[in-house]
């Protein structure tokens, strides 16, 4: 259940005429600041983004549903199942699990920083934008 401020917050959004996202930013704010306190451990920061939409959701906040092939997932995807195909299947890495186990043990210190969107933003997205993110962020400076 979400807390009475955060539905305050969001219902004056709403009355404000702020977008949907604007409103349903209120529950994922929240939902950050309860992984950052431990309330409940996520796996992610996506996760609990997630677990705020849904939040939102519920309380009536008209959310879109996430656009399937947005974020250039499609194309990319698909060049790497090629190569697999080419390769003649997939590989299985020997060190896959141990490195599996020290990456979840590291995750919930990390997966709700304020960072964390922003460097993932930077990950996205075509080689010039890639470039063109870092640079913009120094003439800010």
């Amino acid at each position: 259940m979400p807390e009475k401020r955060t539905l305050a917050r969001a219902r004056r959004d709403r009355r404000e005429g702020k977008a949907a996202t604007t409103q349903a930013g209120e529950f994922v704010r929240e939902e950050m600041e309860h992984a950052k306190e431990g309330k409940h451990p996520v796996k992610g920061r996506k996760q609990a983004i997630a677990i705020g939409l849904s939040k939102a959701r519920r309380a009536g906040v008209k959310v879109p549903r996430k656009k399937r092939g947005a974020g250039g997932r499609g194309a990319a995807g698909k060049g790497a199942a090629r190569k697999t195909a080419a390769r003649g299947g997939a590989r299985k890495s020997s060190a896959g699990g141990g490195a599996r186990k020290s990456s979840t043990a590291r995750r919930p210190s990390r997966s709700a920083t304020r960072k964390a969107p922003a460097r993932r933003a930077g990950a996205r997205g075509a080689a010039a934008s890639r470039k063109a993110s870092p640079r913009k962020a120094a003439r800010r400076r």
